[in-house]
């Protein structure tokens, strides 16, 4: 017997209930029971199949949102390091910028340092040179004066230095004891 054979005798036996007053009707719980056996009777497996799936499909959903809310969770993750990882590369970059910026800096006044104990250097070269050739001194440009005159007053230090220690006014370098 098919479940719509069953449900079209239920539905006549509904319609053929004893009539009460405010459209009540009267059935046997027995008669209703045993219709509602029948109909569980006759549904196909499939029926209580489809009810397994769609337990299932409520499981395999939740599961899929939890996956998704995972990956989602991960993104975020992953575009907060990045954004992370932006800023400190900026900022080390910044950082390796001043400090070639000093490094440069710190050269350029270790160099000028070094050209002006060259000029001085130079001048007392060429003072040494023009002694002992008893040559007339050479005539400074005005912005190597300064020079010259630093060079003169080293020559004069060294010289005073090493009459000092001649003369027994102050001791040798080598003698000095630690």
């Amino acid at each position: 017997m098919s479940v719509y054979r069953v449900l079209d005798k239920l539905e006549s036996y509904v319609h053929e209930g004893t009539w009460l007053p405010a459209g009540y009707r009267i059935l046997s719980e027995e008669r209703l029971v045993e219709f509602v056996e029948k109909i569980r009777s006759t549904l196909p497996k499939e029926v209580g199949r489809a009810q397994i799936i769609a337990k299932d499909q409520e499981r395999v959903m939740r599961a899929a949102q939890e996956k998704a809310d995972e990956l989602i969770d991960d993104h975020e993750i992953a575009q907060r390091a990045r954004t992370t990882a932006e800023v400190v590369l900026r900022e080390a970059e910044e950082r390796a910028r001043k400090i070639r910026e000093g490094a440069d800096h710190y050269a350029a006044q270790v160099l000028a340092e070094m050209e002006a104990r060259l000029a001085a250097a130079i001048g007392s070269v060429q003072k040494g040179r023009a002694a002992l050739t008893n040559a007339p001194k050479p005539v400074a440009a005005p912005q190597q004066q300064p020079l010259a005159d630093a060079a003169a007053k080293s020559k004069r230090a060294a010289f005073d230095l090493h009459t000092a220690e001649e003369t027994g006014e102050l001791e040798p370098v080598d003698a000095v004891k630690a």
